[in-house]
């Protein structure tokens, strides 16, 4: 009998920027730490991703003693101060919520400003803040920070090799940012599971991920690849309208994950 195991681990500290493969990490309130903790917005507060600005995979960030730091290959790295409490604060959305968010400063907007090719803000998630998930899909307490809707996103390592197998042209994981990758397990096996626990950490699955045009945008270059794969998820993933692909998870208790930790199921 295959044992399902975690062998990719990802955060991403700024929401649409890049990511940040771990071999480990603490999971927290809203989700494993420093994961979306920052986010990009228009001068209005309004959010932007790669949806609209695919040249924002182009940034990467990393952690450095607990401080987030910007680079892009072209530009100087710029090490974003931690939040004060006399910080700014100013709204910003999130589909279709509104909160208060701690704005960095002008620095930090011109340099972000210049790397993303569009006059933009950074902002941080305030501590005191709590962000519900979807009552219709999550319990009282249940919270996240600036991800779309879920503290995780899980994708099997079966279910992107069926999808290459279906595809020209192969992609690696990354193109779908999830949180959490799963080998040992069927294509799309994720699909059917309600309860697991990886590791320490007790999940809820809490509703399957629909697609947009952010996993045709390539990575490495910042730019849209054309119509896949989501033409092809299409033909085998629809479901209300929408292509799915990975599914929402919710956490129980925090912890700590580390890859090769064993995935137990309670269907």
């Amino acid at each position: 009998m295959t044992i399902m195991k975690l062998s990719e681990l990802y955060i991403y500290p700024v929401k649409s920027l890049a990511g940040i493969a771990l071999s480990e990490s603490d999971v927290e309130q809203t989700g494993l730490k420093y994961d979306r903790r920052w986010m990009v917005v228009t001068p209005e507060g309004h959010f932007l991703t790669q949806r609209s600005q695919p040249q924002m995979a182009l940034v990467q960030t990393r952690i450095e003693n607990g401080q987030l730091l910007l680079s892009r290959h072209d530009m100087p790295d710029l090490l974003v101060p931690p939040v004060t409490k006399n910080a700014k604060r100013i709204s910003v959305t999130v589909w279709r919520d509104t909160l208060d968010a701690v704005h960095i400063n002008t620095e930090v907007d011109a340099w972000l400003s210049e790397a993303i090719g569009i006059e933009c803000r950074l902002v941080s998630f305030a501590d005191d803040v709590v962000r519900a998930v979807n009552p219709d899909y999550s319990r009282q307490g249940d919270s996240t920070a600036f991800a779309d809707g879920y503290p995780f996103l899980l994708i099997s390592q079966a279910s992107l090799d069926d999808l290459n197998s279906r595809l020209q042209t192969q992609l690696p994981m990354k193109r779908f940012r999830p949180n959490l990758v799963v080998t040992g397990c069927e294509p799309y096996a994720e699909d059917q599971w309600k309860q697991i626990q990886i590791g320490e950490i007790k999940m809820r699955i809490a509703k399957p991920c629909s697609r947009c045009a952010t996993t045709t945008v390539d990575p490495e270059t910042g730019q849209y690849t054309g119509k896949e794969p989501l033409r092809t998820l299409s033909q085998y993933r629809r479901q209300d309208n929408k292509v799915m692909f990975g599914q929402n998870l919710l956490h129980d208790n925090t912890g700590r994950l580390h890859l090769g930790d064993v995935v137990t199921l309670d269907l």
